[in-house]
């Protein structure tokens, strides 16, 4: 049986759902990241807050994704994710300014768990700047 040579990336959020015919996919691993290729071993795997990317031909595509899982197969790639925003669709001001009220409130709250909010929206904002500066570098 012949390998596959392309892979059908499904990438799935409560409020959206995508789809692409891809080359290669990275993803932001819990135990580190990882790449994909047609053809890989199957594997489930849990993913944190971080940049994923795909690949169709030269060009990559990044996405900020924030908690999920993948699961991966020879012929397609299913990642299921709280939140996966393409860095062409995400807006800097509105990054910068959700960074400044995570900051403000990371300081002003001495309760663990609203601290912990707080850093979580911290992360997945820097997340966002960092898959839109990518976007722009052309990487």
């Amino acid at each position: 049986m012949a390998l596959p040579t392309k892979l059908q990336l499904n990438i799935v959020t409560p409020d959206q759902s995508l789809s692409y015919e891809v080359d290669e996919v990275a993803m932001p691993g819990q135990e580190g990241d990882f790449g994909v290729l047609p053809g890989h071993t199957p594997l489930f795997a849990g993913l944190r807050t971080g940049t994923m990317w795909y690949r169709q031909g030269n060009e990559k595509h990044f996405l900020a994704v924030s908690v999920g899982f993948a699961e991966v197969l020879p012929d397609r790639v299913t990642v299921l994710a709280q939140v996966a925003e393409r860095a062409e669709d995400l807006d800097e001001a509105r990054a910068q300014a959700g960074m400044a009220r995570a900051e403000e409130m990371m300081g002003a709250m001495p309760h663990e768990m609203d601290f912990e909010r707080a850093r979580l929206s911290l992360l997945k904002t820097l997340q966002q700047l960092q898959a839109d500066a990518r976007r722009g570098a052309g990487h």
